[in-house]
């Protein structure tokens, strides 16, 4: 593809985070001429020749080819409508790139969902590359989708497999996904979007413009899923922890059971899932929907078997770091609100000593203190919600051991803990009283843990 196929063609990029960069980087290369804008002024670009404005500088759009917008830019601002209303097609980063893939470029896997979509887009893309090295894995988790193709002579990937977000999903129009699917669907986002259903609509795009050939999968467990589900026009799968429903609108199934993933297209395949990095149940959905949208996909029972036993999971997100005279040291620093640390002790049977605390977000910690009976041996609070934490479990005959940070949690950690015992750090708070954000805190714990 030659690098001067836009020479003369004019674009706006609206935001300048990595998808924002990204976008430019791809355009620039092919020889357009780039007027970025962004809300901050101390934004810079790296490219000579990109023009950079702050805001949104009257009639911006004039002369535009299109206006790419990033994903943090919410598509209903009156400034992006005045382009809109003068003609000026206006989309998200993702569609750009879709438009400038190069001819052979392999099929896109694409996942949603409020909570989980990082690690199964990250497992699905471990499969895929089981069978398809050249494959590219992005989009809302770590690199941006532009980047794949941002040099014009780089070769066609066999298979993309990206994560996408709500936001993403708004600027999507006429690309197109082989393999869809929406994982689960809790309330989230709604300071940018007007109610619940919204934010719901913008999850179901996901099926806009779908091949023929394509397929897509949902969470049979989630209501609000199988309401969006109907939207889409080309075969549904569906992933179940309970017997799936005998409902002739699905072509097929996969069921989760204890260490064990079943798919059925008419006969049942299963496949085994004893891998640290997905433990717990709700790994365990992930691990249905990475399945479901590689085997329909084409990639072979052996493929996906090696995937699921090699997948090494995703930094801060119950990341095993090390087992230490029988105890497991676990970081899930991600876990930066209650509703996570939730699903954290429930992916652990045996004794939990919980590092807890930091910058609280003013959600009750009672429901932790529930989760907590009979498994939870002792909270190691730390930060600055350390007393609040303390005060929701007073009463409930579980060890509070103040200890101010982490440093101090992990040594008492390692003096009380046995062994079968698992110190797991869960903060169900954010990092920044004492911390950059929730990969420094993680990445400070496994430094902590790995010296002991």
């Amino acid at each position: 593809m030659s690098s001067k196929i836009l020479k003369g063609k004019r674009f706006v990029v609206v935001g300048l985070g990595k998808s924002g960069l990204g976008a430019i980087e791809l355009l620039h290369r092919r020889g357009a001429t780039v007027l970025a804008l962004d809300e901050s002024p101390k934004s810079s670009v790296p490219f000579l020749g990109v023009e950079l404005a702050v805001g949104f500088p009257p009639e911006y759009w004039k002369g535009a080819e299109a206006v790419v917008v990033s994903p943090g830019v919410p598509l209903s601002k009156p400034e992006l409508q005045a382009a809109r209303d003068a003609g000026v097609p206006v989309f998200g980063e993702i569609e750009l790139t879709c438009r400038f893939m190069p001819k052979g470029a392999g099929p896109i896997l694409a996942v949603t969902g409020t909570n989980g979509k990082s690690t199964t887009t990250a497992l699905l893309g471990e499969l895929v590359k089981q069978q398809h090295p050249n494959t590219f894995v992005g989009g809302n988790l770590g690199t941006a989708f532009s980047t794949a193709y941002a040099d014009p002579e780089r070769a066609p990937y066999d298979f993309h497999v990206i994560e996408l977000s709500s936001f993403q999903l708004e600027g999507l129009d006429a690309a197109a996904l082989l393999g869809a699917a929406i994982l689960n669907l809790t309330a989230d986002h709604l300071d940018r979007y007007p109610d619940h259903r919204a934010y719901g609509a913008a999850k179901a795009r996901i099926f806009r413009n779908q091949p023929e050939a394509g397929f897509a999968v949902v969470n049979l467990d989630d209501s609000e899923v199988l309401m969006l589900s109907k939207s889409a026009h080309v075969p549904l799968y569906g992933f179940t922890l309970r017997p799936p429903p005998m409902n002739q609108s699905f072509k097929g199934f996969a069921m989760g059971e204890a260490n064990r993933v079943m798919l059925s297209f008419g006969e049942f395949e299963p496949f085994e899932v004893h891998n640290r990095a997905l433990r717990g149940a709700h790994n365990l959905q992930n691990a249905m929907a990475a399945v479901l949208l590689a085997a329909r996909a084409g990639i072979s029972h052996a493929a996906i078997q090696a995937g699921l036993k090699s997948f090494v999971g995703l930094p801060h997100r119950l990341e095993f770091v090390r087992a230490l005279d029988g105890v497991e040291w676990i970081n899930d620093s991600k876990a930066t609100n209650v509703e996570s640390t939730l699903v954290a002790l429930n992916a652990f049977d045996g004794l939990v000593w919980l590092i807890a605390g930091g910058k609280g977000k003013g959600a009750s910690y009672e429901p932790l203190v529930k989760a907590a009976k009979g498994k939870v041996d002792g909270v190691l609070t730390i930060g600055a919600d350390a007393a609040t934490i303390a005060a929701a479990f007073k009463g409930a005959e579980i060890k509070i051991l103040p200890c101010k940070t982490l440093e101090n949690a992990i040594e008492k950690a390692r003096s009380l803990a046995k062994s079968g015992d698992t110190v797991l750090l869960s903060p169900a708070c954010a990092s920044y009283d004492q911390f950059n954000n929730f990969e420094h805190r993680g990445d400070t714990f496994k430094t902590l843990v790995r010296a002991l």
